[in-house]
């Protein structure tokens, strides 16, 4: 029933929205750029870094707001329509993209970039399965790069893990489909997207050779999260990873999951659990203070804070301190 009554509300915000985009509406994009409009944020990092001057980018999502449960208002439905390229992540992560790709009209004009696709998703349990996939992962690392589209592959396992930007290979795949619609939106400055791909590509290959060479060397694999979102991290990386909550970062756990996470941290002498900024810590910190060992951050890069974004902090300044933070609790 409270599904029915979102959908209805959201299909009225769609219709209201259109209603009004003749109205001179817009005022956000820019009219002498291309304008890109994203779902969240590692996807407004990707497009800024590709658009460079020639785009102007906007992330639906506020700064500080966690996106998993976030819905656009008739605003955010007029801009996408608006725009010249739409990026989301798909997957599943967006639980009203559905609805709205479905409620377009076909001679709108936007790009529609689902940058998930294509990717091989892992299902959404599968705490326990990175090491036997990384075994086959690692044996043929020129298949990392993402873009293979494997039929049928895990989508049959129901629910899929969507957080594929949290691998740097797989984060590169994303990126040149967000550079292929900016060409196709806007030809004339290709040589310019091309070039500025080519540059996020290049750091995002030196972010996975220090994420593997650092660590494969650390003594520990073992990592306890706040909620299921490292999962391709813990893929490539050869980690396994204990998540209190499940897929979304409001997802319960249960008394049993409770103890099997205990006995996690006790057979693998782990020393710290890490929390996230963007949902309450408050499990995080229950759980470590009954277990006598400590927290730190673990960033999802589902968002950014006000505080981060002002000092300048992106994607890499997040990974490298994630990395920081993961040499610290796996020594």
């Amino acid at each position: 029933m409270r599904n029915r009554i979102y959908c209805g509300a959201f299909a009225l915000l769609i219709v209201f929205a259109a209603l009004l985009g003749g109205c001179g509406g817009g005022s956000d994009l820019a009219e002498d750029k291309t304008n890109v409009v994203t779902s969240f944020y590692p996807l407004y990092d990707f497009a800024s870094k590709i658009g460079g001057d020639r785009a102007h980018v906007i992330n639906l999502v506020p700064a500080g707001v966690e996106p998993h449960d976030w819905s656009p208002k008739s605003k955010d439905i007029r801009l996408i329509n608006q725009a010249d390229v739409f990026v989301y992540q798909g997957a599943n992560f967006e639980g009203w993209v559905e609805d709205f790709l479905g409620s377009m009209k076909p001679d709108t004009g936007v790009k529609i970039v689902e940058a998930s696709q294509g990717l091989e998703l892992l299902p959404g349990d599968h705490d326990h399965e990175e090491d036997s996939r990384h075994d086959e992962h690692a044996a043929d690392e020129g298949k990392n790069n993402g873009e293979e589209d494997h039929e049928g592959g895990h989508h049959e396992h129901g629910e899929m893990d969507p957080h594929v930007w949290l691998s740097p290979n797989n984060a590169k795949a994303m990126a040149e489909k967000i550079k292929n619609a900016l060409v196709e939106a806007d030809a004339g400055n290709k040589d310019y997207y091309e070039a500025n791909y080519s540059k996020l590509a290049e750091d995002l290959d030196r972010l996975h050779q220090k994420y593997k060479e650092t660590l494969s060397a650390l003594p520990k694999k073992e990592i306890v999260v706040s909620h299921q979102a490292f999962g391709y991290l813990a893929h490539d990386y050869g980690l396994t990873q204990k998540a209190i909550m499940g897929l979304a970062p409001d997802a319960e756990p249960t008394a049993q999951d409770m103890k099997e996470i205990s006995q996690f941290v006790r057979e693998n002498n782990v020393k710290y659990i890490f929390f996230e900024e963007l949902v309450s810590d408050a499990l995080a910190n229950t759980l470590a203070k009954d277990l006598q060992i400590e927290t730190l951050v673990l960033n999802p890069l589902e968002g950014l804070t006000d505080e981060q974004l002002a000092a300048g902090e992106d994607y890499f300044s997040v990974m490298e301190n994630n990395l920081d933070h993961l040499v610290k609790a796996l020594q």
